[in-house]
């Protein structure tokens, strides 16, 4: 073999090193760029106990405070926490949903400051992009017996402060004499409904908040008539409201349901509230849903949805669940 020979023979060599065989490139691993939760209802074992799990509201990155009766052995419900955490594999599209009890000890002061004597109920956090503070709603007994509004604030938490926390206080503009229960807001923050029993039922009620009066000083303010959403409301009970961008969800035990409470939703369109949608039999049970609410993440392309349920597969009353939902446009 002559020079010029073994030269040819290690350039193509260092070719074929270069370029496989094939010329085939690295095939991309990722088969799903986006996660999507999943359209079966999961049971949050590991937040549920024997007793009654309801109410559940997410705070901040994951923590979920809830609404429990397992610390009277039945009896008084108090809110307690967790925290949840979910993972999306880009390659093989599997799902996977951590749950546990948590110890935050920001989220220890703020429960500890909203429990009451009473029952303590439908506990809502709130960013307020007017003062900057945020604020912690929720239903609580009064010493009558029926349920109140109010409310707590606090700065935002950073790292390890742990901030001071102001209240509870009285949200006199919308307590009345009856129940008065399940408040949330609006994603403008211009809009809050609730429901409340005021006329017999329990119905679906909004009240317009000026928008650069701050919620302390609105909350406070002398109590006036709120509105009655005509679309929503039936001859059952309407209750638990929960608005997530154009969509609200609630609970309700209208004639026409699959039996004791069902979960609705209702789409907002052209400047009114459409007409409720029954979720159907893959959430619905001829036991009863309560409470839920909705959340999205950017990296997933349909939202995610907790409610109650004492359906009898569950661990015992009321446990909390999980699924994916999505809602016409």
């Amino acid at each position: 073999m002559n020079k010029s020979s073994v030269i040819t023979l290690i350039i193509l060599s260092v070719l074929a090193s270069l370029f496989p065989a094939g010329c085939k490139k690295t095939e991309n691993p990722i088969k799903f760029p986006k996660g999507e939760f999943p359209d079966s209802t999961m049971n949050l074992a590991d937040l549920n106990s024997a007793f009654d799990d309801i109410n559940t509201s997410l705070y901040g990155d994951g923590f979920l405070i809830f609404s429990s009766n397992r610390n009277s052995s039945g009896g008084q419900f108090d809110l307690v926490q967790g925290i949840m955490t979910y993972i999306f594999d880009q390659c093989t599209g599997d799902f996977g949903l951590g749950i546990e009890m948590s110890d935050n000890p920001f989220l220890a002061k703020l429960i500890k400051a909203a429990n009451t004597p009473g029952d303590d109920y439908g506990p809502y956090p709130l960013f307020s992009t007017v003062d900057g503070f945020e604020y912690f709603l929720l239903s609580s007994a009064n010493s009558g017996g029926n349920l109140d509004f109010y409310f707590l604030k606090h700065h935002p938490v950073f790292g390890d402060n742990l901030p001071d926390i102001s209240g509870p206080f009285t949200v006199r503009l919308l307590n009345t004499s009856a129940d008065d229960a399940y408040i949330c807001v609006d994603t403008n923050q211009d809009t809050t409904y609730f429901s409340s029993n005021t006329q017999g039922n329990f119905e679906i009620f909004l009240k317009s908040r000026p928008s650069d009066t701050p919620f302390d000083e609105w909350f406070n303010g002398d109590y006036s008539p709120s509105v009655r959403i005509d679309s929503i409301n039936s001859s059952g009970d309407d209750k638990c409201p929960f608005v997530f961008r154009n969509v609200m969800v609630f609970a309700s035990n209208r004639p026409g349901g699959m039996g004791g409470f069902d979960l609705y939703y209702s789409v907002f369109r052209r400047r009114k509230w459409s007409s409720a949608v029954n979720f159907g039999p893959d959430i619905n049970t001829s036991s009863d849903e309560y409470r839920p609410i909705v959340a999205s993440h950017d990296d997933f392309t349909n939202n995610l949805m907790i409610y109650s349920s004492n359906r009898p597969e569950g661990k015992g009353g009321y446990d909390l669940y999980f699924r994916g939902v999505t809602f016409p446009k």
